[in-house]
């Protein structure tokens, strides 16, 4: 049997861990590793299927056979504007684990808001012993944009630790238990939310979402007073300085981001020093190398059978 073409891998983070994963991934067909330095310049003319993240603007040109495009990652935003995208199915990374780590983070941000863990920790440093009268989380709104696989899990937990939640996204979705809202509802839904959580795909139409103007919408007067921002979704569908003017002027509260602008987030962004504003450096939802590799080789498989690929993307909705 003639050896199978081996699969393409152009990932962008964790160089040393997957190229000791790639040793032993893909057993059947091997892989070649656009990150080592050997490959640059080989032909890739022979491969049918590429696992991808933020990959070099000419890979298409070098590899003009693929069958798949494979993302690293939940969302597509760096592959679909690159030039030469073949007429190919794009499969996005869905995994338990994502989704799992991305709930923990939003259930995380949430419960710090809450319970004002900030203060706590200035009263801390401070060592002041200071009480703070926090809210149920039943008396706030938690409204969560995007009600994919990341977001309905995220909205489950959210229920489970007892807080009102919302959901809103381009086209309803039917949750139990959950009021939906759609595209033609956003200023009825952003009106009733205290805690508004960011999980949109990046698409020309989300691009600079949050904004000075969708902040002013939302509910004033909550249990804590003031709205929150949860952002964990992409950096360009926020605008950064209307954030900080919201913060400063006490449009928001608050803000948890995990996602930025420009990345990573360069060390005299006023963000940096704002109070009440907690910032992770885009590790919410990591993926996980050995899951995203076996994800690929299900879907392989799949394909290879005659069966439909899971987790196409619609390149016309961007996710």
């Amino acid at each position: 049997m003639a050896a199978r073409p081996p699969v393409l891998v152009d990932l962008k983070f964790n160089p040393d861990g997957i190229a000791r994963i790639l040793k032993t991934a893909f057993p059947d067909r091997g892989s070649i590793n656009l990150a080592d330095p050997s490959n640059k310049g080989r032909d890739l003319s022979a491969s049918e299927y590429a696992l991808l993240w933020k990959p070099d603007a000419d890979l298409f040109d070098r590899a003009p056979n693929l069958k798949i495009v494979f993302s690293g990652g939940a969302g597509v935003d760096s592959i679909l504007p690159l030039p030469g995208l073949p007429d190919a199915p794009i499969v996005r990374f869905v995994d338990r684990s994502l989704t799992v780590r991305m709930s923990e983070w939003v259930v995380m941000q949430c419960l710090m808001h809450l319970r004002q863990q900030r203060e706590h920790d200035r009263h801390q440093h401070d060592r002041i012993w200071g009480k703070a009268a926090p809210p149920e989380a039943a008396e706030i709104t938690v409204g969560v944009m995007g009600l994919g696989v990341l977001g309905q899990d995220a909205v489950r937990k959210l229920k489970v630790m007892g807080f009102n939640v919302i959901g809103w996204s381009r086209s309803r979705k039917q949750l139990d238990g959950i009021e939906t809202f759609d595209a033609s509802e956003l200023d009825d839904f952003l009106s009733k939310t205290d805690f508004l959580v960011g999980l949109l795909p990046l698409t020309p139409e989300t691009t600079g979402f949050y904004n000075a103007e969708l902040f002013a919408k939302l509910r004033q007067g909550g249990a804590l007073g003031k709205p929150v921002l949860i952002n964990a979704g992409r950096g360009k569908s926020q605008v950064q300085r209307d954030i900080v003017a919201a913060i400063e002027s006490g449009v928001l509260g608050g803000a948890s981001l995990d996602v930025f602008e420009v990345e990573p987030l360069p060390a005299d962004d006023p963000l940096w020093g704002l109070e009440n504003v907690f910032i992770t450096p885009h590790d919410a939802a990591i993926s996980e190398e050995t899951a995203l590799f076996q994800h690929v080789e299900t879907q392989v498989a799949r394909f290879e059978r005659g069966e439909p690929l899971e987790f196409v993307v619609d390149r016309n909705a961007g996710y």
